[in-house]
């Protein structure tokens, strides 16, 4: 009779533990990411989020469950994809791009939310302040004024003689472009360079702003920070390449496939530590105490068989500071 006692009970046990799985599962935080972009674009950037997570102790999968949701290039579905996540309940929101964030923002004031940030995020209105936050949103900040003024002194070492450079914007971004071309401007004034503005929202305004460049003949080009003219890198950058321009860009991803030179943040250590700020959240930390992490680590990036085709000579100098030279 025990024996069929304990068989009955090790049944029971048996049947509990699919609802223990599923309670488990039921409790696992849920970190709602969102981002303008497609699923391809972002593959190494979501590899260095995980790795944050992982610094912190949170695995996909084992502890931690991930909603997606990518805009594909479409900013104006950023409303309604912050929205969802809202509905969804998520544990926190990662905010992944500058036009992110507002979205985020305006959906939700109890959801924490993490986002990265290319420009001031006082200035945008995000945050109260770098050191004490102040609300539900805390990040990582990217970007600064320095850091265009630095772009433009580098295309000046490489360039000494430009005295022209056309500046490529995403004017649907307006807070980011008028961030840009402020900071632009005023480090152009500093070098004595005169500044084109081009205008590009769309594959077809982008063909658009080449064709003035192929008329109007600046000395070199610079392009923007903003994350709609990175997914179309390939565009850009064969269209400089086509009118022979020596152009600036504020992420490698650019000279990886050709493009001249870069210099910005290491963006991999960015969205490493957005994945550190996600976790430290679930674990209970709230944003308003977080101080938003300004990026260190900076990267100069040189494709000098792209400068031999311009027909130019990277400076030694530029060469022996440069943090990787693509051959």
């Amino acid at each position: 009779m025990s024996s069929r006692r304990e068989f009955i009970t090790l049944l029971g046990g048996a049947a509990a533990w699919p609802l223990a799985a599923r309670a488990q599962q039921a409790a696992m935080p849920v970190i709602g990411f969102l981002d303008p972009r497609s699923p391809d674009a972002m593959a190494d950037r979501l590899r260095a989020f995980r790795l944050g997570l992982k610094d912190v102790g949170y695995v996909e999968g084992e502890n931690v469950t991930i909603i997606y949701r990518f805009a594909e290039d479409q900013n104006d579905r950023l409303p309604q994809l912050a929205a969802e996540l809202v509905r969804r309940q998520v544990t926190v929101i990662a905010a992944s791009a500058t036009p992110v964030a507002p979205a985020a923002k305006a959906a939700t004031t109890t959801i924490p939310i993490a986002f990265i940030a290319a420009q001031d995020p006082v200035r945008l209105g995000l945050v109260a302040s770098l050191a004490r936050p102040g609300g539900n949103l805390t990040g990582i900040n990217f970007f600064s004024g320095e850091l265009t003024a630095k772009r433009l002194d580098l295309l000046h070492d490489l360039l000494p003689r430009a005295v022209r450079v056309a500046v490529l914007v995403n004017p649907a971004e307006a807070a980011n472009t008028t961030s840009t071309l402020r900071d632009v401007e005023a480090a152009a004034r500093a070098i004595g360079l005169q500044v084109q503005v081009l205008n590009a929202s769309t594959s077809r305004e982008i063909n658009a702003a080449f064709e003035n460049v192929g008329r109007d003949r600046p000395d070199a080009l610079f392009v923007g920070s903003n994350t709609f003219l990175t997914a179309r890198r390939s565009q850009v950058v064969q269209l400089a390449a086509f009118h022979r321009l020596p152009a600036v860009y504020p992420v490698r991803d650019f000279v990886e496939i050709g493009g001249l030179m870069s210099y910005g943040t290491n963006v991999m250590d960015a969205y490493r530590q957005l994945g550190i700020y996600a976790g430290r959240i679930i674990k209970g930390a709230k944003p308003a105490d977080l101080p938003v992490v300004q990026s260190s680590k900076f990267d100069l990036v040189i494709n000098v068989s792209t400068a031999r085709m311009l027909g130019l000579t990277v400076p030694e100098k530029l060469v022996a500071t440069a943090d990787e030279v693509i051959e």
